[in-house]
């Protein structure tokens, strides 16, 4: 594992750790930061060492109390920051200890009194290692934008005194849903990613299924968050046969399904059944996603059932990005005609065409209508960001080309 893939896997847990021991959130960043940089100026020589995680906190640890003590110094206050310096941890209780650690992490980052916006950026941020480069590629904002905006984010925690750890577990429950669509919107994001060269953050989305089983393992009752976990695994099961050889994206339909993750279909279909109860979203998409997973061929994919649950999902959410796959799942069970109408009343909004008109144009496609069809790719291919995606709109273009000849 090189220094890069530790940065990755080890953020969360010194951060979080640092946090912890300290209650200082730009101390934490800073003394992780120094340690990551001693790791790429003394791991090439001496090398990586055994346990690399523990390496990075146990430096991060002693960077932040060095901090201090140069801080405490100037002040006359040397003992207090000798003070702080953490105790060591050790077996089972330093594991428990580190779980804590990260999940109040998230739970801070995900504080009801946050914006929506602010709380995906701090946990892309300090939840997940992104930097402010990244976090702005994805979200199609200047890195200035983002800076500001995780600056913001950081002074309300300070200013309104927010507790850097897990909530008193009373209020657990009614913090867990702003935690998981956090999460989820993590995911979503690694799995489609709206921006760069890539298809698929790969780093994002093992980060957001680490944190789907940390919620699991943290309210083991919570049947919204086995959905969560239930659907990550699902559809995250295919990513090894989302790119052909070139490194292409491929829809679902020209996906090699032996290629698809046997392993992470198994344990979401699991987490599926822990979350029979639940009467969230997540547990109709992951039913939606567990049909798509067991079908043994695009052509024998049970559109009833899909169908009927974007039915409830439209009547729970009354969203329109629902409304867009429901439209496109009529499509295939009633045809195309019924689809492109459903897709017809969908409310209208410059933000949603990246979705809608894909959608239109495969329905047009698939009905054979290739002048209204070529339209609507060139239509597509003027509102996505993602050069991967531009790509497959493309090849459809010169598919239907051929097609109708030369509509």
């Amino acid at each position: 594992m090189d220094s890069a893939e530790v940065f990755r896997a080890e953020h969360c847990r010194a951060v979080a750790s640092v946090v912890s021991a300290f209650g200082d959130l730009d101390l934490a960043e800073e003394a992780v930061q120094d340690a990551f940089v001693e790791a790429l100026r003394t791991w090439p020589e001496r090398g990586v060492p055994s346990s690399p995680g523990a390496w990075i906190t146990a430096v991060a640890r002693n960077r932040a109390v060095d901090r201090l003590r140069r801080e405490a110094a100037r002040s006359g206050k040397e003992s207090a920051a000798i003070a702080l310096t953490p105790l060591p941890r050790s077996g089972d209780a330093e594991a428990g200890a580190v779980r804590d650690d990260e999940l109040g992490l998230l739970f801070t980052c995900c504080h009801p009194a946050l914006a929506r916006d602010a709380q995906v950026a701090l946990t892309l941020r300090l939840v997940c290692g992104l930097t402010a480069t990244e976090i702005a590629r994805a979200f199609l904002k200047s890195e200035s934008a983002v800076t500001r905006r995780l600056t913001r984010a950081k002074a309300k925690i300070r200013d309104a005194a927010i507790p850097l750890r897990l909530p008193a577990e009373h209020l657990l429950p009614e913090r867990v849903p702003q935690v998981l669509a956090c999460i989820y919107l993590v995911f979503t994001e690694g799995y489609s990613a709206t921006a760069g060269d890539s298809p698929i953050r790969s780093d994002l989305c093992d980060e957001a299924i680490r944190l789907g089983h940390l919620m699991c393992m943290l309210m083991p009752d919570e049947e919204e968050a086995w959905a969560l976990l239930a659907l990550m695994l699902l559809q995250d099961s295919r990513r090894g046969a989302r790119r052909d050889g070139s490194g292409e994206l491929l829809p679902l339909e020209d996906q090699d399904r032996t290629l698809w993750d046997a392993d992470s279909i198994a344990q979401g279909l699991a987490a599926l059944d822990r979350a029979a109860g639940s009467t969230g979203q997540y547990l109709l998409q992951a039913v939606i996603a567990a049909v798509h997973a067991t079908a043994p061929s695009w052509e024998r994919t049970d559109w009833s059932v899909i169908s009927a649950a974007y039915d409830r999902l439209v009547a729970l959410t009354d969203s329109p990005v629902v409304e867009i796959n429901r439209a496109v799942a009529l499509g295939f069970r009633d045809g195309w005609d019924a689809g492109l109408d459903a897709l017809a009343a969908v409310p209208k909004n410059a933000e949603l065409r990246r979705l809608y008109e894909p959608a239109r144009a495969d329905l047009l496609r698939r009905a054979g209508r290739f002048a209204e069809a070529a339209q609507a790719y060139r239509a597509a291919l003027a509102v996505t960001g993602n050069e991967s995606i531009a790509r497959v709109l493309r090849r459809r273009l010169v598919e239907i080309d051929i097609a109708g000849g030369g509509a």
